[in-house]
């Protein structure tokens, strides 16, 4: 497989490792802090896999899409452009596969958190919130993992109806999620979902050790995306549709 590498900073580095270790070749690196490489040298590219910035991924994207490039994006905090992307995407033939995060734990703990709010939302008693902690390098709050984690809970209750991010300096709706975040030091990634009653208190965390994970999921998408050879819009839940039994 020849990837292009669309951005290189410490996930970059991190999936040029993963990519080399799994004998693929990194046909290009395209970074503005390294020299520049050819539209021609991407076009040959099976796949390119990008982790840059919000302000800039969407024309990342939709450059390689006219190029017919396949392309993995893990960069977060561009969604509201997602249905302009993607409608771009598809009139140009070509495939995106974004997720807010590529880690098999994270996908896994999505999947388990909505069971469990399932589970527990007849049971009025219980209240639900969570919280999530990053680097104090991370460019978007509240994370995108949280966002997805937030949305597939909702999706699985009646009693909450909306998310409330940030900082409160009121008390929630009863209908509300409250989902806080912090920044500090040089964490990888921590999430947490709290059921909570008078009686007892039941936590679902994942934590990330460290961003190893991330890249790994992101060349499995790229394997993924390129075994595919189909045009269109995928997620992390494409992939693993065909890796778990239909449960």
């Amino acid at each position: 497989m020849k990837v292009a590498l669309i951005g290189y900073g410490q996930m970059g580095r991190l999936i040029e490792k993963r990519l080399t270790e799994k004998g693929h070749e990194v046909l290009a690196i395209v970074d503005p802090l390294y020299p520049s490489t050819s539209k021609a040298s991407l076009s040959t590219a099976d796949v390119a896999i990008e982790f840059t910035q919000p302000d800039t991924a969407p024309a990342n994207i939709l450059s390689l899409a006219k190029e017919k490039v396949p392309v993995v994006s893990g960069t977060t905090g561009w969604y509201s452009r997602l249905p302009e992307v993607s409608e771009a995407v598809n009139a140009a033939g070509s495939s995106l596969l974004w997720s807010s995060n590529f880690s098999l734990g994270v996908n896994l703990f999505y999947r388990v958190a909505a069971y469990a709010a399932k589970l527990i939302d007849p049971f009025g008693d219980y209240d639900v919130a969570g919280f999530e902690t990053h680097h104090n390098k991370k460019a978007d709050s509240p994370s995108g993992t949280a966002k997805t984690l937030v949305e597939r809970v909702l999706a699985q209750m009646t009693r909450k109806k909306r998310a409330v991010y940030g900082t409160l300096d009121r008390k929630p709706e009863a209908n509300e999620l409250h989902y806080a975040s912090l920044r500090i030091g040089s964490v990888p990634g921590v999430h947490s979902l709290i059921f909570d009653s008078q009686a007892d208190t039941i936590e679902i965390t994942h934590t990330a050790r460290s961003r190893e994970g991330f890249a790994a999921g992101a060349v499995l998408a790229a394997e993924w995306l390129v075994g595919k050879k189909q045009a269109g819009i995928f997620t992390m839940d494409d992939v693993l549709a065909d890796i778990l039994p239909k449960i």
